[in-house]
């Protein structure tokens, strides 16, 4: 193993040691506050520790099968020789797996997310993709284990989705989502179409991790609030109160509208929590342009105007350009079996970063 990596690795254990010994004085807990801090910190080495602790094992076992191979005899040395080449094999991957632990963690990752989803180029069919793509990622969330909450809905005529906003709720959200933003294309022949072409419409989606309200300080003299009645289906579904809420945030111009519940109050507490998670997206944005361009050749930058994904109908066939991953399982994938596109991005990301970072 490297030995600035084997340094490193050795830092980490003492500081867990240090935590440990922390967390068992009894005087601790008469600071719940700090007790928590170094618990969590506790908890987030805990995994690399144990990785680490059984490396330095598997490395111990090489040196001693080594030592067989000089002195023992014959039927000895062809056990060695069989174990040390398991052994081998256990300390390279055990030696991927710290490298991978050891990268920089993305604060956001255990955060709950706005999944935005709007129809684009495509008309009808772009709405009713975009219907199909909400009901991939509630597939999803339900296999997850994460609560799936629309925030709010624009629905068509058909059954489409012009726009969609969706809170997930649940450990891991956005480190598993992502890297789903971007242009979702899909070629088949539409619902809307009497002459059997195939045809090619456009769905945007945009994930946002959830701000607290400490990360993102909104100044109400910022804010102009508008409330009005809310549409609907129709029949006792139509609201007769104004109780739909658009919020327009002045120094940038973002507005944010939530209609989908009876109470104004409910809907002006959704429309600002969507509201500081795009005022979180658009600073982070700002100052990942400012320091980090190098980053482009990973998964995707992000932006929302980059073909990310291609769901071809004809050939049941769905490709990911950014790494090249092309699965003949449409139907699964819309019916939320996203786990395999998923796990192929975040290694991706991953070995993108051990290669930038010279860990490779």
């Amino acid at each position: 193993m490297d030995p600035v990596i084997l340094e490193r690795l050795r830092e980490i254990e003492e500081r867990f040691l240090e935590l440990e010994r922390s967390l068992a004085d009894p005087q601790l807990f008469s600071d719940p506050e700090r007790y928590q801090r170094l618990a969590k910190e506790h908890k987030s080495l805990a995994p690399l520790v144990s990785a680490f602790r059984e490396w330095k094992e598997v490395a111990g076992r090489e040196e001693e099968a080594k030592e067989l191979l000089r002195e023992g005899d014959e039927e000895l040395k062809e056990l060695a020789r069989e174990e040390l080449r398991e052994l081998e094999r256990r300390a390279e991957e055990l030696e991927s797996r710290l490298k991978r632990l050891l990268l920089p963690r993305d604060p956001n990752d255990d955060k709950n997310i706005f999944l935005e989803i709007r129809a684009g180029a495509g008309g009808e069919e772009a709405a009713l993709f975009a219907a199909d793509l909400f009901r991939m990622y509630q597939r999803y969330a339900e296999r997850q284990g994460w609560k799936f909450t629309p925030m709010d809905l624009n629905v068509t005529g058909l059954g489409g989705f012009k726009e969609a906003i969706v809170l997930i709720e649940g450990r891991g959200a956005y480190s598993r989502l992502k890297f789903e933003s971007g242009v979702h294309r899909v070629q088949r022949v539409p619902e809307t179409e009497s002459g059997g072409r195939i045809h090619t419409s456009t769905v945007t989606v945009a994930v946002l991790p959830e701000a607290e309200d400490v990360e993102v300080e909104v100044n109400p003299d910022d804010l102009k609030i508008d409330v009005y009645r809310a549409s609907g289906p129709g029949g006792q579904h139509v609201n007769v109160t104004d109780s739909a809420v658009r919020i327009t945030h002045m120094p940038t111009g973002i507005v944010v509208q939530c209609q989908d519940e009876r109470s104004q109050h409910k809907n002006r507490e959704k429309a600002m929590r969507i509201l500081r998670a795009r005022l979180k997206d658009m600073m982070e944005r700002e100052q990942a342009e400012r320091i980090a361009k190098e980053r482009k050749s990973q998964v995707g930058t992000g932006d929302r105007s980059e073909r990310i994904r291609t769901y071809n109908f004809p050939q049941n066939r769905v490709t990911d350009h950014r790494i090249g991953l092309t699965l003949h399982k449409l139907e699964a994938i819309l019916d939320g079996e996203l786990d395999e596109i998923v796990e192929a991005l975040i290694a991706h990301s991953q070995a993108e970063e051990l290669k930038r970072l010279g860990m490779e």
